[in-house]
């Protein structure tokens, strides 16, 4: 192993400069913010993280999956630089840019199945999910939404409609989008139909068809269907093979739009290029964001072009698109298409073979799932009733932060593990040996 300089930790966080900028934070920001923990990050370079203190850490969350080239990735720090030095912005919506081109065109075509795709550039994941809400109803002329339990599309009025994370994110701000519907996920672990069976049956989507089109909603009302090829914040939960084929199958047979939120799980986190790859399933609508710019603020609605019949105006966005973070996301696809993509997938079997190793050692985890660098651990109290275990979690998390690892949970009880994609093996390890020590010392 080559010598590191992280984790390292020269005061017990938040240091002095840390908690005064905390505590400035706590006078004037938004009391929305939920500030996960009293990280105050000074910068950072691949997978390591500093903060105001001198404090060194190894991340294990990407800033949420966001950080995909790590911190600073040079190919992109470049690409932003020689951007900005040229001009910050001019509305894509109105006018024209190269980059903007360049990125829709690169999308497009690397979005999965062989059908012609268009591409609308937005700010952020919540942006494209609103972009697509639109235009699902637009093209159908149908009214009604379904997606699932557990599931994040973010917090704008039509998005929060559709999420169903947690009950906070919708108290307060009814009546939201009407006829939108929630039904189960394919959560193996926690399946009403086959989470105690020897094979899944998909009973989740026949019960779709079964009751939510039977009861509730006419199908030939749909517009479309949002799912999460892999549900990020319900828990980092990886469904059975064959559920979004079955997905499509459902949205064909009463012509609904298949729409795969892959923001979170998209560009190369999988050790594909999209997590749906792994199917081999083509959606009408893609979604993707986070990763996309490596931390600039980008997003992207992909369509079928045979669904995209809006006219000039329907739709737009003064910043989505923005020239510097074009060229942010055109130097990321690069780094993921050349290289990081592999890595991911190579690190991702070191990863999940390592969390497994700690559900053999540790009897507190109940399940481990993961594709690529995008792993589940979910804790539980008891093995046997599976009763979720939250407290665990969140004094895990708190406890790694004071040891130099960067985590956050998902879900009710998970622990999710979402390192940039440019970790290597003794990133991995570390990683999971901080975990290991942690879980030894709150057992005690």
């Amino acid at each position: 192993m080559t010598t590191r300089n992280y984790p390292a930790m020269v005061t017990m966080p938040p240091g002095p400069r840390a908690r005064a900028i905390v505590d400035r934070d706590r006078a004037w920001t938004s009391h929305s913010y939920i500030k996960e923990y009293p990280l105050v990050v000074a910068r950072g370079e691949g997978a390591m993280v500093e903060d105001v203190d001198g404090n060194r850490y190894l991340d294990f969350m990407a800033g949420i999956a966001v950080a995909s080239t790590g911190f600073g990735h040079p190919r992109v720090v470049s690409a932003v630089q020689e951007a900005a030095s040229r001009f910050l912005h001019i509305c894509g919506s109105d006018f024209y840019y190269e980059s903007m081109a360049a990125l829709c065109e690169r999308l497009a075509k690397l979005a999965p199945g062989p059908t012609k795709k268009r591409v609308f550039l937005t700010n952020s994941g919540t942006e494209a999910t609103e972009a697509a809400i639109k235009l699902a109803r637009h093209s159908t002329r149908r009214t009604a939404m379904v997606a699932f339990h557990g599931a994040f599309h973010g917090r704008s009025t039509g998005a929060v409609s559709l999420t169903s994370s947690k009950a906070r994110q919708h108290a307060g701000f009814g009546p939201l989008l009407p006829d939108v519907h929630h039904v189960p996920y394919a959560y193996r672990y926690r399946c009403a139909w086959c989470s105690r069976a020897d094979r899944c049956g998909l009973a989740c989507v026949d019960n779709i068809r079964a009751d939510l089109f039977t009861r509730h909603v006419d199908p030939h009302d749909v517009a479309a269907i949002f799912v999460e090829p892999i549900q990020g914040e319900g828990g980092y939960i990886v469904p059975p093979d064959g559920f979004l084929r079955s997905l499509r199958e459902l949205c064909d047979a009463y012509g609904i739009l298949l729409v795969f939120d892959e923001i979170q799980c998209g560009i190369g986190r999988t050790g594909k290029m999209w997590a749906c790859d792994h199917e081999g399933v083509e959606p009408d609508i893609l979604l993707t964001a986070k990763g996309l710019g490596s931390g600039m603020p980008i997003g992207a609605m992909i369509a079928r072009e045979s669904i995209d019949r809006w006219q000039g105006g329907a739709h737009g966005s003064t910043f989505g698109g923005n020239p510097v973070c074009c060229a942010a996301a055109l130097a990321t696809l690069d780094a993921v298409e050349t290289e990081l993509m592999a890595n991911a997938a190579a690190m991702g079997e070191r990863l999940l073979h390592g969390a497994r190793a700690l559900m053999e050692k540790h009897a507190i985890i109940g399940d481990v799932r993961g594709r690529g660098l995008m792993v589940g651990i979910e804790f539980v109290r008891d093995r046997g009733t599976r009763e979720p275990a939250p407290d665990v979690v969140r004094a895990l998390v708190e406890r790694a932060f004071s040891r130099g690892l960067l985590l956050l949970g998902a879900g009710k009880s998970a622990l999710r593990l979402a390192p940039p994609l440019v970790v290597d093996a003794q990133d991995i390890d570390t990683g999971l040996g901080i975990i290991d020590e942690c879980l030894a010392a709150g057992s005690r």
